[in-house]
């Protein structure tokens, strides 16, 4: 990555503030998955072993730019001290005199955690005054939050803008896999994609298809690219919007666009529905497909086995349901087996990786579902570039 890393920044002694992405679930007061708190604990740890003051600022849900108890930030603060073995202060604030007197009183490898950035209306506006407060006390900013760095909110970009910034260990991580498979991947490259619309990943559809080797189509997607080849597909999901588009990918990525063979069709959309395999131009008039089949898998696992870089997003299925999972589960199991370099991102395929004990079996497993779509896409993200060269 070119962008100045924590690892050049003298922080002893120095009040940093660190943006991170604890947006996590919780329920009952208690976080149920802590993997994005674990991401960030090399920079969290980093910067206390170098005697820094750190405070550390997340979103957490979507409360609506005002406090809302309901996303507090206390069970994060309760999970993240029992990950760190020590107490750590959270403040019911994230600016102010508050946040100036815990800098001043917390010794040097302190750790502090501020309340949720979006309970203020200037995060998500970016507003310069509320920058100015956020970044007042503070003598150095880090992101280490990859996963709001396709936002540009006021603890992304504005606060960047304000301090002497730099990117934590995780967004070095991320971009670094990134890159790696867009701009030099080993080959062949074979990208997965899944999910519903393709509507939301047209542009990834189209800058993959620039440089992988195979791109493999799954998810209620494909539907829409068989309608466009003119094939029944029953009540399944299709966009008539981008058939139109379906066939122009199609046409221009020739044999390089992999659609499955066969299809789980249901009844209706319910987990205990009637359902069977059935081929891709033969889902049942009033059926729906909310699976790839058992031959696609094959398929899939047959170019996924072959590769040296995959990139994944998107399940294959309804995975939620069990009876239409095992394309999911079908595909993850291939690319774990597989010998590639394996980047897996977005929030379904990274959950299903995690349901299968899996995610020890992939290279990487980005903790941004969208930013990372949006810098597959060739977007700039702004929590990236605001922060200065090396």
């Amino acid at each position: 990555m070119q962008k100045k890393s924590v690892r050049d920044l003298d922080v002893d002694g120095k009040k940093v503030l660190v943006r991170v992405d604890f947006n996590v679930p919780v329920k009952d007061g208690e976080v149920t998955d802590d993997t994005r708190i674990d991401r960030a604990m090399p920079t969290i740890g980093m910067l206390v072993e170098r005697g820094a003051k750190v405070a550390l600022i997340s979103h957490l849900g979507r409360p609506k730019g005002s406090p809302d108890p309901k996303y507090a930030m206390d069970p994060v603060a309760k999970r993240l001290g029992e990950m760190l073995g020590r107490h750590v202060e959270k403040l019911d604030t994230a600016v102010g005199q508050e946040v100036s007197d815990a800098l001043d009183n917390l010794p040097e490898g302190g750790v502090v955690l501020l309340e949720n950035s979006r309970f203020y209306e200037g995060e998500t506006k970016n507003d310069p005054g509320f920058a100015d407060e956020l970044a007042a006390p503070f003598d150095l900013y880090v992101n280490d939050a990859f996963g709001a760095a396709h936002r540009a909110h006021a603890t992304t970009v504005g606060v960047a803008e304000r301090l002497p910034a730099a990117a934590g260990l995780l967004l070095e991580r991320e971009v670094d896999y990134l890159d790696g498979v867009l701009k030099d991947p080993e080959r062949p490259f074979v990208a997965i994609l899944g999910g519903a619309k393709v509507s939301d990943k047209l542009g990834v559809i189209e800058s993959l298809l620039g440089v992988a080797d195979s791109l493999l189509i799954g998810g209620a997607m494909c539907f829409t690219f068989f309608k466009a080849k003119g094939y029944g597909v029953g009540k399944s999901l299709v966009e008539d919007d981008y058939l139109e588009e379906a066939k122009r990918l199609m046409q221009e990525a020739g044999d390089k666009l992999v659609l499955p063979v066969d299809v789980v069709a249901a009844r209706e959309f319910e987990a205990d529905a009637e359902h069977r395999t059935v081929s891709v131009d033969g889902v049942p008039e009033g059926w729906m497909g909310l699976d790839i089949g058992p031959e696609t898998v094959e398929l899939f696992a047959g170019r996924i086995s072959g590769a040296k870089t995959v990139f994944w997003n998107g399940p294959m299925g309804v995975f939620e349901m069990d009876a239409f999972a095992k394309g999911t589960e079908g595909v993850a199991r291939a690319v774990a087996e597989s010998d590639a370099t394996s980047v897996v991102g977005g929030g379904d395929s990274v959950a299903a990786v995690n349901k299968l004990g899996l995610e020890r079996e992939m290279s990487h497993i980005s903790t941004g579902g969208g930013a990372s779509l949006e810098y597959v896409e060739g977007k700039e993200l702004p929590g990236v570039a605001v922060l200065p060269d090396r």
